[in-house]
């Protein structure tokens, strides 16, 4: 058993030991990690008792591991017989039981004890099912008190059975604590669960349990386990895990000597935040100067949060520590796994600076557009990524910054003000600001910022996103409205003309209108032409007639069907890594490009149909709009 290190019954199966730091074998760790890729995984799983748990388990395997329907019913009887626990024994019973056998010493003559057989197929005494509810035992057992409170259990199922030919695993992941009666030693709510049976010419299953229990007990592994969405998170949980492994050398240590815990254990920020490669003694050879200097109220900030207290020493740091990294920069890019995020970044950028650029013209009455836009989100992403700056920054437009151009351009035309000297005024006192920033060091602020402060943040873009889109899909509809009253049997009675009204002759109109001048002039009758598209038709000055005039296609309809298609499509392709279909490699290169398999299937779904539907305007030519001059 593990609540925080790991506790064996020793003495003949009749008390737990103290506990110790487990040993595992390395080779227990690439088994589990093989069972974990091929085994049943169930992640989330809606269950109340763990026989419903048990036949989920057995009916949702993978097609090359699934079982026979008879091999199913007898695992599953097997794994509902009822567990056999050892008890927490207070020291009164233990003082009790010593009294009353006077062989527990093992003197000569008196017997060896062993803890009773399980009983299973071909023996005597048949095992009781499994309860539904805790039983005395495990209300009454005093390990209960050591269990922290709010605490959940993880049960791990390992073992040899004679009638299975190949190994059976499962991992399973409950959605919310239950009670499973009991299975457990004590009664807690039960969240995790893992089964490894399999024939007896294996014998490494125990080693597996071992290490899987020790990798649940692990605070990391916890968090990965709990938020896993897919197969492959646990498997990089377990990358993780081995990237902090040491392994001691065989035949320098004594296996069977058990490691006591520590007094004091690293904390998990601390483990992610530090490299155990890149930790370098310091003068006094404690390596653990670095973070004793953390302040005990705040998290172990990394280097270039702290401050050097000379002018420009943060970017000098920067520069420094960068200067290595500069060339891989480049030359990983050139990674064909890295093409995905290349062209989807490139696309969110374009399709930004563009979307942004035209609601930015339409704010400032075209002072500043898609042009501008486009040229400056270039412009600025290039000198931004030529100098190494912080990734997760964002250079093109966003909705505070619309927000902002807009009041800014109302400001200025209330208080007649040149829109675009403002704007280059602000510009430079904004780099003015951004330098004295830098200067004094002030990015280590950013180490007191709380979580919320970045999920707030980004939680008032991506609403903003949202909803802009939102409303540029509604606003189609004033330019494409549905045609409500449109009805197939009425097809014959639409129609719609040109109708022309020109001057009989100028000259002798002219005439007439100087001796006549309260006469109108003389008009020709109307004519209606045939073949004339609509801009030319209200370009001769004519006006258009008929009941189907104000006719245009369901685009609006259309539009919102690529909008919601390209968002399943390109969720359904972000999942297929996790499919059963095509190899590894085929499923991890489609879920890479899902974003641009999405895009590029509307677009030629839309092409396809031919309707005018609304397209991103991009200008054809370089100009300098008005009123920059």
């Amino acid at each position: 058993r593990w609540i925080k290190f790991e506790e064996k019954v020793e003495d003949g199966g009749e008390r737990w030991s103290a506990p110790h730091v487990p040993a595992l074998p390395l080779h227990s760790l690439f088994q589990l990690r093989t069972c974990l890729q091929k085994g049943t995984m169930l992640l989330d799983l809606d269950a109340d008792s763990f026989k419903e748990i048990i036949d989920k388990a057995l009916s949702r395997q993978p097609e090359e591991e699934e079982l026979q329907p008879a091999l199913k019913e007898r695992l599953a009887a097997l794994l509902l017989l009822q567990p056999q626990h050892q008890p927490t024994k207070s020291l009164l019973q233990l003082l009790a039981e010593l009294g009353l056998s006077p062989c527990r010493g093992r003197k000569p003559g008196c017997p060896t004890r062993h803890p009773p057989p399980a009983s299973g197929p071909g023996q005597s005494e048949p095992r009781a099912q499994l309860s539904k509810t805790p039983l005395k035992e495990q209300l009454r057992n005093r390990f209960k008190k050591k269990v922290p409170p709010g605490a959940e259990a993880a049960h791990v199922a390992v073992g040899e059975v004679e009638f299975l030919e190949k190994p059976f695993s499962a991992f399973i992941r409950l959605r919310r604590g239950v009670s499973l009666g009991s299975l457990a030693e004590v009664s807690l709510p039960s969240r995790f669960l893992f089964i490894l049976l399999g024939p007896p010419k294996v014998k490494a299953y125990h080693e597996v349990g071992r290490a899987m229990a020790t990798l649940l007990t692990d605070e990391l592994f916890q968090r990965v386990a709990r938020q896993a969405e897919h197969r492959e998170d646990l498997i990089a949980g377990i990358e993780a895990f081995l990237d902090e492994l040491i392994v001691l050398p065989p035949g320098k240590w004594d296996p069977s000597a058990r490691i006591p815990p520590p007094s004091h254990l690293p904390s998990p920020r601390r483990r992610t935040a530090v490299d155990p490669l890149d930790q370098q003694p310091h003068g006094n050879g404690d390596m653990t100067a670095a973070g004793d200097r953390a302040s005990p109220g705040h998290p172990r900030s990394g280097e270039e949060l702290e401050r050097t207290g000379r002018l420009f020493g943060g970017l000098l740091r920067d520069i420094r520590r960068k200067a290595p990294w500069y060339g891989s920069d480049f030359s990983d890019a050139l990674h064909p796994q890295c093409l995905s995020a290349v062209l989807y970044i490139y696309l969110a950028t374009v399709t930004n600076a563009i979307t942004f650029g035209g609601m930015l013209g339409d704010a400032t009455a075209n002072m500043q557009g898609v042009l501008e836009s486009f040229l400056g989100t270039a412009f600025a992403g290039f000198i931004f990524c030529l100098f190494s700056g912080q990734p997760l920054t964002i250079l093109s437009s966003t909705g505070p910054v619309l927000v902002f151009e807009r009041l800014l351009f109302s400001f200025s035309q209330d208080h007649s003000l040149d829109y675009l000297e403002f704007r280059l005024w602000i510009g430079l006192w904004v780099a003015f600001f951004g330098v004295v920033l830098v200067a004094t060091e002030a990015s280590h602020l950013v180490r007191y910022f709380t979580r919320c402060t970045e999920e707030g943040f980004c939680a008032l873009i991506s609403l903003i996103f949202i909803y802009d889109s939102l409303k540029k899909m509604l606003s189609l509809a004033d330019a494409f409205p549905i045609n409500w009253q449109y009805r197939l049997d009425n097809v014959t009675s639409y129609s719609c003309t040109c109708n022309l009204r020109r001057l009989f002759n100028p000259i002798l109109t002219c005439l007439t209108t100087l001796h006549h001048p309260r006469l109108p002039p003389i008009q020709s009758p109307p004519t209606t032409l045939a073949g004339l598209s609509r801009t030319q038709c209200l370009d001769r000055g004519g006006h258009l007639l008929g009941t189907s005039c104000q006719y245009v296609p369901d685009v609006t309809l259309i539009s919102f069907l690529l909008f919601g298609a390209t968002f399943l499509f390109c969720t359904a392709l972000k999942r297929f890594r996790s499919s059963r279909y095509f190899p590894v490699g085929v499923r991890k290169l489609v879920s890479d490009f899902a974003v641009i398999l999405a895009i590029l299937a509307s677009c030629a779904a839309d092409a396809v149909l031919g309707l005018e539907t609304p397209k991103l305007l991009v200008p054809s030519e370089l100009k300098v709009p008005a009123g920059w001059w």
